[in-house]
């Protein structure tokens, strides 16, 4: 018997989910538990301790694709979206004509005033299936770290919304503990060489299990509210995340866990993928990052 789980998006949404894979995991111990995601995220899902049997690369984040991949399980037992409101997304998961099928306008309505891990623990508590949304954390991977004790600086985003100024992720670099490592997704390695350059840091461009390396390692990570974000959170790694069109509310480090610390003007209701940066995010200066940091 096969469980097959939609979360086609990113490195931060597929760390959001993590509490309602475990809690699928338990629910459902003895079937194959398939995971349709981007195949670059395997590397992640090998430290959530076996939530996941196996990933079928599923790569969508905005756009999912017409059609799921051909290995993709045919006719499971449950299927389960993990990956929006739908209907776009429910209805291929339609299409694998499951047994049972979990999702937001089956079991529960959709809300948006709620954090993202919550949400999908919801989700499945509607459906009789436990979850608990404090369980984010993951393992940290064998791999030692490139740079112990570093002080990771991450200044990029998926949107221009949410990246924070060049000119002042330097300043911050410059003037933060050493040793600095300015850390660079696919696309962001120019905008990460601006920073390192200005800070005489070294940069960080390699695949998500050094990234994870790397984090779990390090003193402390200081970004915008992006994948590395979750990714501090999810390894226990103290950080520093600035927020600015989206609330903490609902994207940030869950409350109680005192090694992270959320920079925010209040300012919620700015587009998060919009082409410029958000008023919000604008607010915070450079000495607000290097107070939180001391």
């Amino acid at each position: 018997m096969s469980l097959v789980v939609l979360r086609a998006l990113g490195l931060g949404d597929l760390l959001t989910a993590v509490p309602a894979l475990r809690g699928l995991a338990r629910a459902f111990p003895e079937h194959e538990r398939v995971l349709l995601a981007p195949a670059a995220l395997e590397p992640i899902v090998a430290l959530m301790g076996g939530a996941v049997d196996r990933v079928v690369d599923t790569a969508g984040v905005r756009a999912l694709p017409e059609r799921l991949p051909p290995d993709a399980p045919g006719r499971p037992d449950v299927a389960v979206n993990l990956h929006g409101r739908g209907p776009q997304s429910t209805d291929l998961l339609r299409g694998l004509a499951p047994r049972r099928l979990v999702a937001f306008g089956i079991q529960a309505r959709w809300r948006d005033d709620e954090h993202e891990a919550r949400r999908w623990c919801r989700l499945l508590g509607s459906a009789g299936i436990p979850a608990d949304p404090r369980e984010l954390d993951i393992a940290a991977p064998d791999e030692p770290s490139p740079c112990p004790g570093a002080t990771v600086i991450h200044p990029g985003a998926s949107a221009a919304a949410r990246r924070w100024p060049a000119e002042r992720w330097a300043e911050v670099a410059r003037a933060a503990p050493p040793p600095v490592v300015v850390t660079a997704g696919p696309g962001e390695e120019e905008l990460a060489a601006t920073v390192a350059r200005a800070a005489g840091a070294e940069v960080f461009a390699r695949g998500l299990g050094a990234l994870a390396a790397l984090v779990a390692g390090a003193r402390r990570v200081l970004c915008a509210d992006t994948g590395i974000a979750h990714l501090a959170t999810a390894l226990g790694t103290p950080s520093v995340v600035l927020f600015g069109p989206t609330s903490p509310e609902r994207w940030g480090p869950p409350a109680g866990r005192s090694r992270h610390r959320v920079l925010w003007a209040g300012r919620a209701g700015g587009d998060p993928n919009g082409d410029t940066p958000d008023p919000g995010l604008l607010a915070l200066q450079p000495r607000d990052v290097l107070e939180a940091i001391a």
